[in-house]
């Protein structure tokens, strides 16, 4: 018998021996070997071909404890996930094959909450939606910052990908502290002052004292994040939402260049969205497959006849105003003139508006000049998700280049969607923005897709780019090309400098060596894996 043979039989019995040990532990209802959920899990927006062989669903820190010795006693390897609602970035799919998913949903308990000191302490099954649903119950005047996920994406699992909302909150990791740790030999670590037994400032202090060491389990696989406070954001006076269009294809890097004064002054303190029309073209509806005659990617002229028809431009913005009316009024007038000679349009919305907007819109667009009839499907859930308020709508984009319409409960894994995201970062600097812009669309109509592109203004310097890559799996060899062309884009993006700030779990392997850096997590990877079970290959190739 061959020297692979052996080691396979081996395998299989190791892996029929810690099943049987997880089974004791959590309950045969929470150790899956089904086909089909076998199979749902290796199902990803883009073509994998990684296998799991079970699943499993602790219930508690103790057995995810429990779950990770017996993986280790065993040598299989795992990889956790929170809800499973990575889409375009590898959904619940393992970065390796004969990974058992670690599925953390049941772990779903709001642990603790202060209206006053304003934060919620929660586990990594907990959704948006149910945070949401808390605080109505509640009538607290606290705000989530919500992603446009899904509102059954986890707050944990956005803030360890270190992802990104909408309000003043919208950089997720820098609002989270006091994180509970099960490190892979099974040990749990707790972060910051929660690390002192009796600690009164665990949920309320980031730094803590000595080393900081919350980083080290975001984007990494050196432990699972078991619970997490997260602060939230006081609802202000006022809200008003802004939304601007430019006409231009060359007017993205005055836009730029107008915003970034009034975010390094405060004056707009949240995250500012900036879409190409491709991107808001596919938030409003499909693929125009008859006014494209088949053609795919988007004729040129096609999509002119749109933007003029649905009033949308080149490029398209959107964000929040937030505080005392006084505040927002200030604000508002600094935007305006910072935008002056910029752009086409620029609107200002509010609560009153918008229920205008819905009721008289011949009227609204008389007064105005700008028609939200066609836009208030998209307009009213960016609205709430300025608000904190989850919502799936976005998620109707990834059914972009499929036949039928999106159905009411949408799963782009199971229906076939074809998305894979690519994110660099460039410098809040218009002419690199253009730079990287003029990149990934050269590069997506190079291989037949169109480049569908939004910048966020995370920071007051820097802005993250969300390129989507969108097609439909069910035709054949669009699998293929789409990851070509990612591969592709990373390469040249990161050539030019632009480094992307979230991978896929399969394309991990493709980040540029760093050795000083690379060492040092392999060398904290040594010595907290040893046996190399938790998610091998994330972020960091194995050796």
């Amino acid at each position: 018998m061959s020297s692979a043979r052996t080691v396979s039989i081996r395998s299989g019995r190791h892996l029929e021996m810690a099943l049987e040990q997880w089974t004791a532990q959590l309950g045969r209802e929470n150790v899956i070997l089904d086909p089909a959920a076998l199979r749902g899990a290796e199902t990803a927006t883009f073509g994998t071909s990684v296998t799991v062989p079970a699943i499993v669903r602790p219930g508690n820190r103790e057995e995810v404890q429990q779950v990770l010795r017996i993986a280790n006693e065993w040598r299989i390897p795992v990889y956790p996930v929170s809800g499973g609602c990575n889409w375009g970035y590898g959904s619940r799919v393992p970065g390796a094959s004969g990974c058992v998913l670690l599925d953390l949903g049941r772990m779903n308990r709001i642990l603790d909450f202060s209206e006053d000191l304003a934060y919620i302490t929660v586990e990594p099954g907990v959704t948006q939606q149910q945070v949401y649903a808390f605080l109505q119950e509640r009538k607290s005047g606290l705000w989530i910052d919500a992603t446009g996920a899904s509102p059954q994406a986890s707050l944990v699992g956005n803030a360890v990908e270190r992802g990104f909302g909408h309000t003043p909150y919208g950089d997720h990791f820098s609002h989270v502290c006091g994180m509970e740790v099960v490190l892979p030999n099974g040990e749990v670590l707790e972060t910051g002052f929660s690390r002192f037994e009796g600690s009164r400032t665990g949920p309320l202090h980031r730094w803590g004292v000595g080393a900081y060491l919350d980083g080290l389990f975001t984007q990494s696989n050196l432990g699972v994040v078991t619970r997490m406070s997260i602060w939230l954001m006081p609802a202000p006076e006022y809200f008003q939402a802004y939304f601007f269009s430019c006409d231009s294809a060359e007017g993205l890097a005055p836009i730029v260049e107008a915003l970034r004064p009034l975010r390094l002054s405060g004056t707009l303190r949240s995250t500012v969205h900036i879409a190409n029309d491709y991107k808001v073209l596919s938030g409003l509806q499909q693929y125009p497959w008859e006014e494209a005659e088949g053609r795919t990617p988007l004729p040129e002229e096609v999509m002119k006849r749109l933007r003029k028809q649905l009033h949308f431009g080149a490029w398209n913005a959107s964000g929040g105003l937030y505080g005392t009316r006084a505040q927002v009024a200030e604000a508002r007038r600094l935007l305006r003139r910072a935008l002056s000679g910029k752009v086409n349009k620029l609107q200002f919305l509010d609560q009153r508006k918008l229920r205008m907007a819905g009721r008289f819109s011949g009227l609204y667009r008389m007064l105005t000049g700008w028609d939200l009839s066609r836009a208030l499907e998209l307009v009213r859930p960016l609205f709430g998700l300025l608000q904190g308020v989850p919502t799936d709508q976005p998620l109707a984009s990834t059914y972009w280049r499929k036949r039928f319409p999106p159905p009411a409960a949408m799963d782009p894994d199971q229906d076939g969607c074809g998305l894979l995201w690519c994110s660099p970062v460039t410098p809040a600097d218009g002419a690199q923005a253009e730079e990287l812009v003029a990149l990934a669309g050269e590069t997506l109509l190079q291989y037949g897709f169109e480049p569908a592109i939004s910048l966020t203004m995370i920071t007051e310097r820097s802005l993250a780019c969300v390129i989507s890559i969108t097609y439909d799996r069910h035709v054949p060899g669009e699998d293929e090309k789409a990851s070509a062309c990612h591969g592709e884009l990373l390469r040249r993006l990161s050539d030019a400098g632009f480094h992307s700030y979230r991978m896929t779990s399969q394309s991990s392997a493709g980040l540029q060596p760093s050795p000083g850096y690379d060492g040092v997590l392999r060398s904290l990877k040594r010595s907290l894996d040893p046996n190399q079970i938790l998610a091998p290959g994330r972020y960091l190739p194995p050796e």
